[in-house]
Order: C-alpha cells, then structure tokens, then sequence
C-alpha cells in the first residue's frame, strides 16, 4: 500500500526534476509522485515521460496549458489526487528547499493523529539556509502578522511542505480558493483550522535552491498581506 502522493507543481525546473523524482523514489516509504506542469519551455515534461518509463504506476504527470500559478497547480492536483483516492497528499518544491527525507516524518505525525502537517521554518527558531537575512525577516515577520491577524497559533503559516489527511481537503471547497502565492498556503491553513481540523508542525530544515530560478515576486507579497485581512473578514462574518 502507497504512503500517499506528492505534489510537485513546475515550471522550468529541468535542472531539479530528475534528481528530486529520484531522491523521492529513494525513501523507504513507497510514495507516488504527480508532476503538475505548466507547459514548461524547457521541456520539464518531457523528462516526467521519460521518467515515467522507468516508473511505471508511481509517477503520474499532468501538463496544464500555461504558467497560472502555484495555487491554481495545486488545487488542479488536489482534486486528481482525491479522484485516485489517495489518503494522505502532500505539497513539495521541486527544488530541494524541501528535503525529501522529510517526507517520512510528514507522514509519521499524520499517522499519529494529526490531520495535517506542515514543515515548519521556525518552529524551532529560524532553520533557513542561504536565504539572504531580508528574506528571512520578511518571511519570519509575515507568519508574526498572519498568527496576528487570523489566530491560528501557526509559527509557519507561509509553509508551502504540508502533507493533508484526504478529510481535510474534502471539507474545503477548493473552488472557493482565491490566492495563488504565498496567500494560497495561509488559505489552506486557514480553512483547515476553521474548521477544527488537528494541524501540527513538524520542524525543518529549509535551504534556498542552488538551481533553476525563484518564483518570488512582490505580487506575492501583496496578495498574502491583504489576502489575510480578507480571510480574517469573512470569518467574522461567517463567509469563508
């Protein structure tokens, strides 16, 4: 029996997709794989189909037309991966900011109870490497203004390594989902917790990509900040 399925939403990330299938494919734990790209100019797709040759049943692939967004891939995976029945689904990068080993662990505090599970920066103080110290400032600050204004006792609410029992995701309406960056991992989170699910963090260690490019911009940085003050209105007025 599978350990459940992976996440990897991509786009242009041929330098990191073979190693990161790989090292997934690895773990003692049989985990599935589902590669969601965004028509990748570099051919990202095209080394999932190869790869899928040698795994066969493990590795799944889904190409969407064009670059529309880490939450929209998401959701688009989220409801492939429901139809399969698969019960436990998780979010990874493709870049090795998430450390595969740490899969396992997501899984484990699962197993243990929790209905979802987030690799957490700063549970245990700030586990960043290579992220110059504004980014860390910003990001550390940001899950601060977040615990601030939603109350979710959450010490990394911009967590993007998350592992969701099928429950969780069934009780969302994924259709309803607004953001697509940052704000789409606080969404969830959000969701999720409003609805009294059991979320716990797991700590981590997170290391900033060494190849392919960030997807950072300050457009994602606006839409968490407003998109929290949203969320937390249609709370008070029973909307979410």
């Amino acid at each position: 029996m599978n350990c459940g399925i992976v996440i990897i939403p991509t786009y242009n990330e041929i330098e990191n997709i073979e190693p990161i299938i790989r090292a997934v494919f690895s773990l003692e734990k049989p985990f599935h794989l589902l590669i969601v790209d965004d028509n990748s100019p570099d051919k990202t797709a095209d080394k999932v189909r190869e790869l899928q040759q040698e795994y066969a049943g493990r590795l799944f692939l889904e190409v969407r037309t064009k670059k529309a967004g880490l939450g929209t891939a998401y959701v688009h995976g989220f409801k492939w991966a429901l139809q399969q029945h698969y019960d436990y689904i998780f979010e990874m990068d493709a870049d090795f900011s998430h450390n595969p080993n740490d899969l396992i662990r997501l899984h484990d505090a699962i197993l243990k109870g929790a209905d979802l599970t987030i690799g957490s920066r700063y549970v245990t103080g700030v586990n960043v490497v290579n992220w110059p110290l504004s980014r860390v400032l910003l990001s550390y600050f940001a899950s601060v203004y977040v615990r601030l204004i939603t109350g979710m006792k959450i010490m990394d609410t911009t967590a993007g390594y998350v592992c969701y029992r099928r429950s969780v995701l069934e009780a969302i309406n994924l259709d309803a989902l607004k953001f697509v960056g940052y704000a789409f991992q606080i969404e969830m989170k959000y969701r999720a917790w409003a609805k009294h699910f059991k979320l716990e963090e797991v700590p981590v260690i997170f290391t900033d990509r060494t190849k392919g490019q960030s997807k950072m911009s300050g457009s994602i940085i606006k839409e968490a900040v407003f998109g929290v003050l949203s969320l937390r209105i249609k709370k008070l007025f029973n909307r979410l």
